[in-house]
């Protein structure tokens, strides 16, 4: 229990030294108070804090991929993490109007709707078949990773860097792999209806293995996509696999994966959505007008 929980529940002080009432005509707004209690931001007259720290001190002196990791974990990267989260997030931001959520958002932006409800439109798409793909993917990796930990778990590495310096994925990853195919035959993370190689792979995980070597992160989600790779071979990795690498060996829990990919494909989403708006169109549907569905 934190010293702020202890506090509150003797009825004490704060350790900031405000009062608590727990009766009186004060206790209705405590109770509110503590209903939407939060370390995330403190905001008071004067005073905007994120993370407990003041915003001025941030402005013009953290990048955005390092406030996002800043919001989301209470502490800030090192740079060659902030490098690694930001590829990844850079990765993902459009894929066309191939992608639904971009051709969703470009309809929405001809109806009238205003650019706020486009953009949602796009992001409410992103669901477990498109946008999906990459929590799936940690997941997966997650399950090959403590399969190749020995008795304990324990293979050497360093458990704050995300994951295992030295056991050996191999026949795990094969009785894994197994297992996610009898429930589903496509892979997360692995092979792209538009692709025959996605372009995105190579260079992300490029960035991920110079990182391992560096000893920055561990390496054991990528040792562990690289051998699913093989083994399902001459099925690639796709972007959703070599993010889902990234935010794996960065210690990202796997609903996270698809919160990253979210924040990052907002940004396709509203570039689409704003080019639409000034096309001129109204009520851009999903085929030309000169384009008659088949009848069945």
């Amino acid at each position: 229990m934190s010293e702020r929980e202890a506090a509150r529940a003797v009825g004490g002080p704060d350790p900031d030294g405000r009062a608590r009432a727990t009766s009186g005509p004060d206790a209705g707004g405590t109770a509110a108070a503590d209903w939407w209690a939060t370390a995330v931001s403190r905001i008071e007259p004067d005073v905007i804090e994120l993370r407990g720290q003041p915003v001025q001190d941030l402005i013009g002196r953290i990048g955005f991929a390092e406030m996002i990791w800043l919001m989301l974990r209470g502490e800030r990267p090192d740079p060659r993490r902030a490098a690694l989260l930001e590829a990844a997030l850079v990765s993902s931001v459009d894929h066309g109007p191939h992608a639904p959520s971009i051709a969703v958002a470009r309809m929405a932006a001809t109806c009238g709707v205003g650019l706020n409800n486009a953009v949602a439109t796009g992001v409410n798409l992103l669901g477990d078949v498109h946008g999906g793909a990459g929590e799936q993917c940690v997941r997966l990796l997650e399950e090959v990773v403590a399969g190749s930990r020995g008795p304990g778990g324990d293979t050497g590495g360093d458990p704050g860097s995300g994951g295992d310096a030295g056991g050996d994925p191999g026949g795990d990853a094969a009785a894994v792999v197994a297992r996610w195919r009898a429930r589903d035959r496509y892979l997360p993370g692995f092979g792209h209806r538009f692709h025959s190689r996605d372009p995105r792979r190579d260079p992300l995980l490029g960035l991920v293995a110079e990182a391992a070597e560096d000893g920055v992160v561990a390496g054991a989600y990528l040792r562990a996509a690289l051998e699913i790779e093989r083994l399902i071979a001459p099925v690639p990795m796709n972007i959703d696999g070599a993010t889902a690498v990234v935010y794996a060996e960065l210690g990202f829990p796997a609903p996270l994966a698809r919160g990253l990919f979210v924040l990052s494909r907002s940004v396709g989403i509203l570039a689409h959505a704003w080019e639409e708006s000034g096309q001129g169109r109204r009520n851009k549907g999903p085929i030309p007008p000169s384009i008659l569905p088949t009848w069945i």
